[in-house]
């Protein structure tokens, strides 16, 4: 059964995940967003193997140790290639934000359905066109890392690079409104959630 460690990282706190099988010590890494040596030391207490980096989207603050991580571990890194554009203009995500330029990850295409250490990827535009989340069990039940589509009390914005309304609304209700309410959210940003209190009492979208 998997376990699941979620903590800050980065200058906007984008919430990285580490997901890993203590019975065959191998995991992943779900959105390096910064303090790359922060996310390392973690794994390597831990005691797991990273054969991937996974991400939500390509917003700068959820890629940002991405290569770092993946020049140290020599692992691929996933993304929904409708984001791509988003990678190749990492710089001038960067500088609009008043941040500093970050290296720039080669990425695998990543699609719905595809499976990393017994996550499935849903795709979720709205976000970003690229938008995914990803779905699973761990030790404590279901979980699901939202991104930066579905928080605590609130939904992404859809006012930056390629978002849309329309298409966030959708995602939500089709991808994960879906699945059983008492799956954990682990959202980009913020604190955890449920997909029934969210469900039930978003002032954005409900079921």
């Amino acid at each position: 059964m998997l376990k699941l460690e979620s903590f800050p990282v980065g200058p906007l706190g984008c919430n990285c995940s580490l997901l890993w099988d203590p019975a065959t010590g191998r995991g992943v890494v779900v959105d390096p967003g910064g303090d790359g040596a922060k996310i390392r030391r973690r794994v390597e207490a831990l005691g797991f193997t990273v054969t991937s980096l996974l991400h939500t989207h390509a917003h700068f603050d959820h890629v940002g140790a991405t290569k770092e991580l993946q020049d140290l571990w020599q692992c691929p890194a996933h993304l929904h290639g409708e984001d791509g554009f988003l990678i190749e203009a990492l710089a001038q995500q960067t500088g609009m934000f008043g941040m500093p330029a970050i290296p720039r990850p080669d990425m695998v295409p990543l699609a719905a359905g595809d499976r990393h250490l017994d996550l499935t990827t849903l795709h979720t535009p709205g976000h970003t066109p690229g938008s995914c989340c990803f779905h699973g069990a761990f030790e404590k039940g279901q979980v699901v890392l939202a991104g930066d589509t579905l928080f605590r009390g609130g939904v992404g914005r859809t006012d930056l690079w390629g978002g849309s309304w329309d298409h966030l609304e959708e995602s939500i209700r089709r991808e994960l409104y879906v699945l059983d309410g008492a799956t954990l959210v682990i959202p980009g940003h913020g604190p955890a959630t449920t997909i029934g209190e969210e469900a039930g009492g978003n002032p954005f979208v409900r079921a």
